[in-house]
């Protein structure tokens, strides 16, 4: 049995643009625009899931998708640095972000550590690998990184050195325990 999953990273909001922890904020005109004419490019799937943050229900929706909310993948819980940018809080807490960077056990904002996060979407992921057929998921930047560390059995400091742009697919397929990656597919290509 083979599983497919494609995760579809979010189009481009005011928070992403801005380099701040996900607040809630709507997709920006131009992500919106983007999306919706990537709306036709995607093969048919079996079942599409989205993240339950705004940026990710209104990409869904933008791409034609009717997707169900999935709360296994709502995005790292940064607690009290929700909405501040990485310089901001690098200012204010110079070593608890320094810390954050190099300890994936650590929160010091009072959320949910890297770890913490790679472990959840370990479990949503070899749950995936026992569904047949194609699953779509839109997902926060942060989801995909940990998906990607997990599939691969890398190391939880590559966390932070995977890029996932706005409005990008991810591929995965195989099945739980092995998966094979495919990073970074522009929707519409």
């Amino acid at each position: 049995m083979t599983s497919r999953v494609m995760l579809i990273s979010p189009a481009i909001s005011a928070a992403l643009r801005e380099a701040r922890f996900d607040d809630g904020c709507s997709l920006d005109a131009s992500g919106l625009r983007l999306a919706e004419a990537a709306a036709g490019s995607l093969p048919a799937a079996d079942r599409a899931l989205v993240s339950p943050g705004v940026r990710c229900r209104e990409t869904a929706t933008a791409l034609g998708l009717d997707a169900a909310d999935e709360p296994e993948l709502a995005g790292l819980d940064v607690g009290r640095w929700r909405g501040a940018s990485l310089a901001e809080v690098s200012v204010e807490e110079p070593e608890a972000v320094a810390r954050w960077l190099a300890d994936p056990s650590y929160t010091p904002h009072g959320g949910e550590s890297v770890r913490g996060l790679c472990d959840r979407i370990a479990k949503w992921l070899d749950a995936a690998g026992e569904f047949e057929g194609r699953t779509f998921a839109v997902v926060e930047p942060e989801i995909v990184r940990a998906v990607v560390v997990r599939a691969l059995g890398a190391p939880e400091p590559a966390f932070w050195r995977i890029d996932v742009p706005p409005l990008t697919a991810t591929e995965l397929s195989g099945r739980a325990g092995r998966w094979n990656v495919r990073v970074g597919r522009a929707l519409g290509d």
